[in-house]
């Protein structure tokens, strides 16, 4: 039986996480594959709530030390309660944003110490690493002008173009550290285009992985 696999989507605002998610979510359902989808912030009912508390924008002001613990709460039960018991039955899991993302917006955006993070990673996860990362990644002003088209954002999604520009480019960073798990997609081209570059990177895993 194949090893169940931990795959996240990663990436700023405006890049298409939602309706790529769905695209990998079934192409892996065609290739026979048992998959979980959740998110985080989130994937628990008190992850959840974590989450609305996280983007809340008209809530009072966050503390950075506290929305880096909140954020590592709620993946702690996430996993614990989500991700490990699914990868042990046997079911893949794709996540929408992992711990890259904390590295990103609390390290990157925030300017908090990247060490500190490394910390609570591994007191947090125990060494869980995702089989494989994609990165969407696109110029922030395509993202900011897909985002704002949306309407109404979140406590994150309110922040300036400087913000994302130092979030985007920890996630680089990352990527080019760590070419084996992240497969960076150039997604400021159309969704067919996107889809075609995820399809190569997701079939030359599974082919490594049979």
């Amino acid at each position: 039986m194949r090893k169940a696999r931990l795959i996240t989507v990663e990436g700023i605002e405006g890049v298409g996480k939602s309706t790529h998610l769905g695209f990998i979510h079934g192409w892996l359902k065609t290739q026979g594959v048992k998959v979980l989808i959740t998110r985080e912030p989130g994937g628990t009912p008190l992850a959840e709530r974590i989450r609305e508390l996280l983007l809340d924008a008209s809530s009072e002001q966050l503390p950075v030390m506290s929305e880096l613990l909140l954020m590592f709460a709620a993946r702690a039960d996430h996993v614990e309660n989500v991700i490990r018991p699914a990868l042990a039955a046997g079911t893949w899991v794709l996540c929408d944003r992992f711990t890259d993302a904390s590295y990103a917006y609390q390290g990157g955006g925030r300017k908090l110490p990247m060490q500190r993070i490394a910390m609570l990673e591994r007191w947090v996860l125990r060494g869980l690493k995702p089989d494989l990362t994609l990165l969407l990644d696109a110029p922030v002003q395509v993202g900011l002008g897909r985002m704002r088209r949306r309407g109404l954002r979140d406590r994150f999604e309110l922040e300036h173009k400087v913000f994302f520009e130092s979030v985007r480019r920890v996630y680089r960073t990352r990527a080019r550290r760590e070419p084996l798990r992240i497969g960076m997609i150039r997604a400021n081209g159309d969704i067919q285009d996107v889809q075609q570059q995820i399809t190569a990177v997701l079939e030359a895993r599974l082919a490594r992985w049979l």
